[in-house]
């Protein structure tokens, strides 16, 4: 039995189950952080084979990985309708639900995601979770007034029934986190998320608000890799 004795072994691992749901011809959506990048070098090494693919990135980083691998990357909107969405998740809770945005990437990652027939999560599974929250949300904000929109993101979350409310700007005040999209990202600790659904929808009301880190109905199946190999969680 292959015995994958560290977290980034795992992650190699989900990728390369993940690179075998990929027939030739078909165009995806590429993740962005740690995870989502082996399966990305994974994916490069078949292109060098003669795999036909067409790809779009979630992130500027992503696509510049990509470029140098030889996949050939394309603006979401000349592509359309992606066939396959491959990328990792901070969280995921047995539904399916997710946390993401550790990296940044949330509102790019969430629109390529909705644009695809099926989304693949691969993780190792430490990200596999009962109940969404340990990880702190991320929420993609607006600069003006974001101070404001902060507050109103620790009220939802404490109108939605979490353990706890503290929102922080990622990078702090000096030196703000800023997205490919010229936002802020605000992370807010809460502790444990009772209702994912209230809270994303809550979220989804405030202005300033672009978009938050709550993946609710988008993921197809997800490959979760520990120490003794690879499961498959719902359904392709």
């Amino acid at each position: 039995m292959t015995i994958y004795p560290t977290a980034d072994a795992r992650k190699a691992a989900a990728a390369a189950r993940a690179l075998q749901d990929v027939a030739d011809g078909m165009t995806l959506g590429l993740g962005t952080g740690s995870t989502a990048a082996h399966f990305v070098r994974a994916l490069g090494s078949r292109v060098r084979e003669g795999l036909k693919v067409r790809c779009a990135a979630t992130s500027e980083e992503t696509a510049a990985l990509a470029l140098s691998l030889d996949i050939p990357i394309f603006e979401l909107d000349a592509l359309g309708t992606l066939d396959l969405t491959v990328d990792g998740a901070d969280e995921i809770d047995p539904d399916l639900s997710l946390i993401k945005g550790g990296g940044g990437a949330l509102l790019r990652e969430k629109i390529v995601a909705a644009a695809s027939r099926a989304v693949i999560i691969i993780a190792d599974d430490k990200k596999a979770v009962e109940t969404l929250g340990a990880f702190p949300l991320p929420v993609e904000i607006v600069p003006f007034a974001h101070r404001t929109t902060m507050q109103r993101i620790a009220e939802a979350a404490a109108m939605a029934g979490c353990a706890q409310n503290l929102v922080t700007l990622r990078g702090g005040d000096a030196h703000p986190f800023v997205t490919d999209g010229g936002h802020y990202i605000a992370d807010c600790d809460c502790g444990r998320i009772p209702d994912p659904e209230t809270l994303a929808a809550m979220l989804a009301s405030i202005p300033g608000i672009v978009d938050h880190g709550l993946f609710i109905g988008l993921a197809s199946k997800a490959y979760i890799a520990g120490e003794g190999g690879v499961t498959e969680q719902g359904q392709g």
